[in-house]
Parts: structure tokens; sequence; C-alpha cells
């Protein structure tokens, strides 16, 4: 039984290297802000510059290391590094087991460069194709209208490509939006978007960061096949009460926080309101006539924790978004509205300075409702997931340079499908859809191993059982990742992991829709795998300087795709409307960043192919599918100006992209069909014969932002500045569709319905020319 073995050998490797280990003492203690008492998760923490006396504190902001026996009655230093934090630096007589506890300080405007040594950790780590994005670091970055978001600064990393201009839904290295997993404290949302994507649901005011997986998925994630995205909330003040907020031209945002009591818990509550109905409706207004959509959404955030003791910490969250549109037809009025709940209740206790554990019970509920009526009529849709799941993690430093990591995880999922009812005063009410009741088991470990001072090996397995409709389906998951140092700054790096995936999307748009449907595996839907193998090498230069190259190679199996024409509304029973088949995809991604001091910037390209082949579609060919992109770039800059820095500190930002245009499929011919209708007696049916035919044109967007810091002479607690932006400053038109327009002799009118029309061409349709924006950011 693989379980039974994967136990036996990892005694045996704690059983061997515990019994031969260094006894030495321990150093350990928390990693805190020290202005507002808020713990730091990620923080790393260094002794005598020595990669193997290094840790990276945990969810309770924890760090431990086991310091050898001949640093005793030595004196060493304590280095530790933040993102956006100056970096600590302590010396410690060390002649026991000792407590020091880490308090960072905000980057201040007179530090002229701060020696954040991530670059080295990322050269360090095992773990490999990862990105990691700061609030802090998302606000000096312009975004669409001017808003702070977390999610598209990510789509300017590399192997990250955005599903269409000003959308945040993105394919990681040829997945799928559906294969990647969104998670906040733990709980999983299903639609990470607002606008139908233009907006992501994470406010900048309520988050600490969020870190991307692309390939060599740490054990105690699994669910889906390309990309894991976890967010992690901010925790409130511990110290005072604190406000931040902004003021923009599309939406405003304000946070509130304190402690509940200081130094031992705090509360945080944000909410965000967005109001681009209210120009709609305006539009509408002026132009009599004009039905344009009002969409709006508003997201609300809170979260609590306290200490109940000395090493027991509870935390909980909630999470609530809704989005609303409605315009009027000439028949009948039609609303939609869609969004996410989610709640956390996390109890995180050290056990002992080896030993911690986290254990979550998380709530998840996305749904979608679209209603239209007339005359009587009432016709309602409707559709969602909801999950109630339990998890377990620990985590045991059993002797010095192993450090195992498992848990487990319980999963119930309810999901509505196709729901949909039809009232009507002249006739019996009818009502379809489908629901299934399913369950998701797996239980995990993944064992750390620094072999020696250049090599350190992470291997781990996840198994994974999903339960529905009588079945159990059984998935395997082995992860391995090896890091071997060539220079004290060089690393090699390989990893691979396998993946699976038991529910899955029903879309048949590359955007982020709330029409999209979630929809478990069964005896017709089978689980979808993905093997992924990749191979890089990292390099820090100094403090300031990272550069990464890789390339990756990743195989889809049982891959879900649509038949031609398949109905996807108002259908009940969708195993009739699926194929199924394999992809592939794989690429390499170069990558260079300086990281620190006035000015910071990073370059990315990524040079990449993907594939999909279905029996029952293309002629049993494979195809480009509509994420296959060869050409990515993207170049960020911030530049905080040094010599206004007393004055009127000014921060300059800029981000230019481009990418090769995606794959689409036209139709190839037409024919005609009379005597549909009385109108128009000629139809012009499109024939599809090949999928991927066609290209996108290439896209590319410059994005311009200035913001000033204004700090009123006064009052040195209340801070400000405002934010100038632009975005496309040279108005490039990008595609955003296209759409195949009849051309006809005689121009357009009534006389054309009798025509056969001279020829069809294609039409690029863009949604954003260059958008100016402002908006004013506040904290108190």
């Amino acid at each position: 039984m693989p379980f039974r073995s994967l136990l036996v050998l990892l005694l045996s490797i704690m059983g061997t290297y515990g019994s031969t280990a260094q006894r030495g003492a321990t150093i350990s203690g928390t990693i805190s802000y020290e202005e507002s008492g808020e713990v730091l998760i990620g923080g790393i923490v260094e002794i005598n510059n020595e990669p193997a006396l290094r840790a990276i504190s945990d969810e309770m902001g924890f760090y431990y290391i086991t310091v050898p026996d001949s640093l005793l009655q030595d004196s060493i230093q304590i280095t530790c590094s933040y993102v956006g934090c100056e970096s600590f630096r302590q010396k410690v007589l060390l002649e026991q087991d000792t407590i020091v506890n880490i308090g960072m300080v905000y980057q201040s405007l007179s530090t002229i460069t701060v020696k954040a040594n991530s670059a080295r950790e990322k050269v360090l780590s095992t773990q490999m194709s990862t990105e990691e994005v700061t609030a802090k670091q998302a606000k000096n970055i312009v975004s669409l209208f001017g808003e702070a978001d977390i999610i598209k600064v990510l789509q300017l990393k590399p192997g990250i490509q955005s599903g269409s201009e000003g959308n945040t839904g993105f394919y990681v290295r040829g997945g799928g939006t559906a294969q990647n997993y969104f998670s906040l404290d733990g709980a999983t949302l299903y639609n990470p978007s607002h606008l139908l994507g233009i907006f992501s649901v994470f406010n900048a005011d309520a988050t600490e960061r969020v870190t991307l997986y692309k390939a060599g998925f740490p054990a105690e994630y699994g669910g889906r096949l390309s990309a894991v995205i976890a967010t992690e909330m901010r925790e409130g003040n511990r110290e005072k009460l604190e406000l931040i907020g902004s003021v923009g031209l599309v939406s405003s945002r304000l946070a509130v926080s304190g402690p509940i009591q200081k130094g031992k818990g705090s509360f945080l509550l944000a909410g965000r309101l967005n109001y681009v109905n209210l120009y709609a409706l305006l539009f509408n207004e002026i132009n009599k006539g004009a039905n344009i959509p009002d969409p709006s959404f508003f997201d609300i955030n809170a979260k609590v924790n306290y200490d109940i003791g000395e090493n027991d910490r509870l935390e909980a969250n909630f999470y609530f978004g809704r989005d609303q549109v409605s315009f009027v037809t000439q028949n009948a009025l039609i609303g939609m509205s869609w969004g996410n709940i989610a709640a956390t209740l996390r109890w995180n206790k050290l056990i002992s300075s080896k030993l911690s554990t986290h254990t979550s019970l998380t709530f998840s509920d996305y749904n979608y409702r679209i209603s239209t009526g007339r005359g009587g009529w009432t016709v309602k849709l409707n559709s969602g997931i909801r999950d109630i799941a339990l998890k377990n993690n620990w985590l045991w430093e059993f002797a010095p340079k192993h450090q195992f990591k498992f848990g487990a995880e319980a999963i119930y999922h309810h999901f509505s499908v196709a729901q949909f009812n039809i009232t009507s005063p002249d006739i019996e009410d009818i009502s379809r859809g489908a629901v299934f009741d399913a369950g998701d088991f797996s239980i995990y470990g993944t064992h750390v191993w620094d072999i020696s001072k250049r090599l350190k090996l992470s291997f781990g397995m996840r198994f994974n059982a999903f339960y529905n409709q009588d079945t159990v389906y059984l998935s395997p998951e082995p992860r391995l990742a090896l890091r071997y140092l060539i220079h004290t700054n060089t690393a090699l790096k390989l990893s691979y992991a396998r993946m699976s995936q038991n529910i899955h999307l029903v879309s048949s748009s590359g955007a982020t829709l709330p029409t999209d449907i979630w929809y478990p595996s069964n005896k017709t839907v089978q689980t979808q795998f993905s093997d992924q193998v990749a191979l890089g090498v990292s390099h820090a230069l100094g403090n300031d300087f990272y550069f990464n190259v890789e390339g990756y190679y990743k195989q889809l199996h049982n891959q879900v795709g649509f038949r031609d024409g398949a109905q996807l509304v108002y259908n009940e029973n969708m195993d009739k409307e699926f194929i199924f088949g394999r992809g592939s995809t794989y690429g390499a991604e170069f990558y260079i960043e300086k990281r620190n001091g006035d000015f910071r910037a990073w370059v990315g390209y990524t040079l990449s192919w993907a594939w999909e082949q279905f029996a029952e579609a293309n002629q049993g060919l494979p195809y480009h599918p509509k994420h296959d992109r060869r050409h990515d770039i993207s170049a960020v800059i911030t530049w905080e100006l040094p010599w206004l820095r007393r004055k009127l500190p000014i921060t300059l930002s800029a981000a230019w992209v481009y990418g090769t245009g995606s794959a689409i499929t036209l139709p190839t011919k037409r024919f005609i069909h009379t005597g549909l209708s009385n109108a128009n007696p000629f139809q012009f049916v499109p024939v599809y014969t090949k999928r991927g035919n066609a290209r996108m044109p290439d896209f590319h967007r410059l994005d311009l932002s200035v913001i000033l810091k204004l700090y009123p002479l006064r009052n040195k607690r209340f801070k400000s500045d405002l934010v100038i932006s632009i975005y496309n400053v040279y108005d490039r038109r990008n595609p955003f569709f296209v759409d195949v327009d009849a051309v006809y002799a005689d121009g357009p009118g009534f006389s054309q319905s009798a025509q056969i029309p001279e020829r069809f061409d294609v039409r690029v349709i863009s949604l954003f020319p260059i958008l100016p924006s402002i908006s004013w950011n506040f904290k108190w």
C-alpha cells in the first residue's frame, strides 16, 4: 500500500537522523510590526549569514532555529528581513535556549536603501515557481481606474497571462482559468472577481499579501491543476486605533482596526463600494433612449484575533461580496446578482519550540441568480457551490536540518446546477435543475531535509479521495523538489508535482463570468490530472538584484471540454455536453528584478506553447486553445525621487506589457438558409471547420502613475497621498473580442434584408481607451 510504505520511510528517516542529531541550543520567538503589533508571516531570520541557520515565520509569526554546539558561548548575530521593512540586526551571547522577539519597522522615507534579503531567500529555498506580492507593493503600481489590485500585479509576473484586456482572470503556464485555486485565509473563493473580471475581490486595505505557486506545489495544496493563489488578510492593529481609506472616481475603500485588548488581540473591518452604476444611470438620463447596463459591487472584510494563551491564538475572518447589474430590453427587465461568502475559524497552537499545529474550519459559498419577467411571466436561473471544510496542519522540527509538515483535510461540497424556474398565471410552474452532494478527503505529508550545505531536498505525498454518486475516485499525488547550490548565491532547482481536480468549470468564455457553473466528477466526468516538471536556475546578486530562468513541461490528462454547439444554459444534464481529451503546455520564463532602494524594477519574459486534443473536436487533431500565447513581456518600474524626499515625497511608477494575440476560432465559410424569417429571407449560418485557426492582434500598453505623499506639518499621525494615474497612455486599442460583420453593396439599411452580402469582415472590439484617474488615500 503506497501510504504504508511512505509512512515507514518517513519514520525510518526520523529515527535515523533524530538519534544522531546534535543537541545544541535553540533561538526562537515571534516577528511582528513594531508599530502595530501585527504578526508577520514569512519573515526571514538568519544567524551569522549561514544558509543552514535560517527560518521563516509561520502563521503565528513564530520562528525557530537550532544552533549547533560549536556556536555556544559565542556572540552570534541575528538578522531578520521582510519586504517593505528595514532590516533587523541584533547580537546575542548564546549560552542556552534563548527567546528573541523581533519588531520590524516600516521602511522610512529617510531610508535610502532597505536591505530586505528576500532575493537570497528565494535562492536558498527548495520552493520554486512562486510569486509573492504584498498590498504595499500593489499600491505603488497603477491598475485600471487607479484601483490598487494585488491580482493584477501578479499578472505582470512571467508565466501568468490575463484572460483579456483589463480582466483579472488569468492563465498560469498554459492552464485554464478553472485550474486555479484561490483562497482567502484558507477559505476557497470560486469567483475571485467583480464587474465581470475588471476588479478582483481582494481589497488592498484588508490584504497583507498573496502567494502564487506555479509548480512544485507544497503537499498541503490540492484540488487544481495549474496554480494555487493563497491570500492572507491583514491583522488589525494591536496597539492603537487605525483608520485607512481611499476615495476614487469609481470606487472608495475604508478600513478600521484596533486592539481588542492591547497587545493580545485586534480587529479589522474593511469595506469597499463601487459606483460605476451612477455613471451609467447619468448617461442613460442624458441620452434618452440609451439603455446601457448599470453594474455595481460592494464587499466587506472582517477579522478578529486573540491570544487565548501564551502559545494559543484564535482567529476568525469573514468575507461577503456581491455584484449586481440590471438592464431593460425591448421586452423585459433583466437582473443579475452574484457573489462569494467565505469564513474561517482558525486555532493556532505552539506546542513546543519544535512542534506547532493549525486547525481551521472554513465555509465557502458562491452563487449567481438571473431573473427576468414580463406580462406576469417570471423566469429565474441560478447555480452555485457551497463548501464546509475542516483542515489540520502540523509542523514538526524533529531534528536539526529536518522538518516534517503533515495534515489532513475533509470537505463537503454541495452543487446546485442549472436551477431554473418559470412561473406564469396561465400555466403550471416549471422547475428544473440538478443537485449533487460530494465529499473530498485528503491526507498529506512533506519532509524537508538539508542534506548538506549545498543540497536540500523536499519530498512528499498527498492522497485524495473524492466521493460522489456512490463512487470513490482515488488520486495519489507525489511531490518532489530539489535545490543544489552551485555557488553561495546561485542555485539549480528541480521540481515535480502531480495534481488532481474533481470539480470542473462549465464555461464557454475565457473571462471570469458569473454564469460559470461548477460540476463534480462522476461516472461520466473523470478526475483530471496534471504532471509538471520544472527546472530552473536562480541567482542573487548582492541584496538588490535577483535573476531567475525556468523551463517547464506540463502534461494534462482527462481534460474536460465541450462539444461543438453544446447547450450550457437550462441544461440539468451536463454530462452529454462534455468531451474528454488531453493537453500539454511547455515554455521558458526569464525574470530579473531590482528589489531594494529608491529605484525598484523588474522585467519578465515568457515563451510558451499550449495544446489541446479531443477525439470529438477539430477532427481529432491537436490545436492551440484560446490561452495559447507565444510571447509575453512585462516591465515595471517604481522610483521614489530622492531629491524631493524631504519637501514633497513623490513616487513614480510605470508598467509596460506586450503579448502575442491569443488563439481564437473563426468560421471558415457560411451557407445560406432561407425561410427562417419573414423579415430577412437570407440567414447566413457560420461553419467552423478548425479550432484555433486565427489569432487576435497583438496587444501592448503603457500605464503611468504619480504618488504625491502629503504630510500635514502639525499632525504626524495623519498621513495621506494623492495618486494620479493614466491607464493606456498612448491610447492603444487592444482587442477585447472580435466580431464578424456582413458588408453589403448598398451599405447599411432596411434593403439589406433582401440582399446577399459582398463579404464578411472581422471587426476587433476594444474596451478601454486612454483612461486618466485620480484617487486620495489616507491613514490615521
